[in-house]
């Protein structure tokens, strides 16, 4: 049963709809607190000697490799990925780790031949760092954040999502057993509107970086905008796949399940538009339907598996809601019983204008549209 307030998540296992464990949500006070903790430390940490500064990225990545088991695990039940999948996804946190540790003794500056003299650019820390992880890929997007600002000389402040928090707190737990010092990386679980929206608005933080929605996105950059901070956005994604008559067919049907029903679909890569020439396109639908009748959904602790559940009930009644009024020309298997499942479902749109085939669903499901030559095909894409 859901014990979630204002102070505390549940966290459910999307699998199961069970609940995991209960985390304890940031207030406004705690967050300002870590934030003024994270600038306390910032002097210290910038001014530690790039070769230290590397080495203990690279001790971090170690700790990070020792635990990938148990990390994925964590992203198993706090995000219903394939075993495969989060196995891989940690490896990749401590990867992303062993590359940024190569760069604090690298941040060269540049000389620029001036009249009467040198002018000198040095590359410098921008202090307190900001990180907004959205719920899709908790720990990969975090590391993506985190490494190059720690690598950079600037103490960071990361919020994951309210979905997923686990895996994200436990690096932090990882980065302070591999050495790093308190105040430097802080794991931060909060709502949005409280922490996330914090980093947008206190002045200690100098710069901000956020994956998410498009519509949060515009807020948190007119937000910076107002402090004129420092902002990186990762937003949403409507890509497509095209299929032209002379390719191979065979194999662009059987690829095609895995473009877009990874993470169930959740992932702003996802090729989430199929465009087909029309001469191809009945072979193509044909085969690619046989692909998606052989993609294994299902529990994803076993090895087997390709796709795993969406990541909330909420989740899955809007995805299900691209679904109302379409044609669905088939769709795939999804176990029965508990857990947010929808399977992988491929429609075929009627028009450009279709929200199936403009908006980003976000979960399993594929609109495939025809096209007569390749300009029709670079404009519908």
């Amino acid at each position: 049963m859901s014990t979630t307030t204002q102070d505390r998540w549940d966290v459910v296992d999307p699998a199961t709809e069970q609940v995991v464990t209960t985390v304890d949500l940031a207030s406004l006070e705690q967050t300002d607190a870590a934030i003024e903790r994270a600038h306390a430390a910032f002097a210290a940490w910038r001014d530690v000697a790039p070769a230290d500064r590397a080495r203990l990225l690279r001790a971090f990545a170690r700790v990070v490799e020792a635990h990938v088991d148990e990390l994925a695990e964590l992203e198993i039940s706090n995000a219903g990925h394939t075993v495969g999948n989060a196995r891989w996804e940690a490896d990749q946190v401590a990867r992303v780790l062993e590359y940024y540790a190569g760069t604090p003794e690298r941040q060269f500056g540049r000389q620029i031949p001036v009249p009467g003299g040198v002018d000198v650019t040095f590359h410098e820390p921008v202090g307190v760092v900001g990180i907004i992880v959205p719920w899709n890929f908790p720990m990969l997007i975090a590391s993506w954040g985190f490494a190059p600002a720690l690598a950079a000389g600037c103490t960071v402040v990361l919020k994951p999502a309210e979905l997923t928090p686990l895996s994200a707190v436990r690096l932090g737990e990882l980065a302070r057993e591999a050495g790093l010092p308190e105040g430097v990386f802080t794991v931060l679980p909060g709502r949005g509107p409280v922490v996330g929206e914090r980093f947008v608005t206190h002045p200690l933080v100098r710069k901000v970086t956020f994956t998410g929605s498009t519509k949060v996105g515009k807020q948190v950059l007119a937000g910076c905008a107002e402090q004129v901070k420092r902002c990186t956005l990762e937003l949403g994604g409507k890509s497509a796949n095209v299929v032209f008559a002379d390719a191979d067919v065979a194999a662009a049907a059987a690829a095609a399940p895995g473009g877009v029903f990874d993470n169930a679909g959740q992932d702003c890569c996802a090729r989430s538009r199929i465009l087909v020439q029309n001469s191809v396109r009945d072979e193509f639908l044909e085969r690619f339907q046989a692909a998606v009748d052989a993609f294994v959904v299902g529990d994803p602790r076993a090895e087997t598996t390709q796709m795993g559940p969406l990541i909330s009930a909420g989740q899955r009644a809007r995805v299900q809601g691209y679904l109302d009024g379409v044609d669905v020309a088939f769709t795939g298997s999804a176990p029965d019983g508990p857990g947010f499942w929808v399977p992988p479902t491929v429609v075929l749109a009627t028009s450009p204008q279709q929200p199936v085939w403009r908006e980003e669903v976000f979960g399993p499901v594929v609109a495939v549209l025809g096209f007569e030559d390749e300009a029709e095909a670079v404009a519908l894409a």
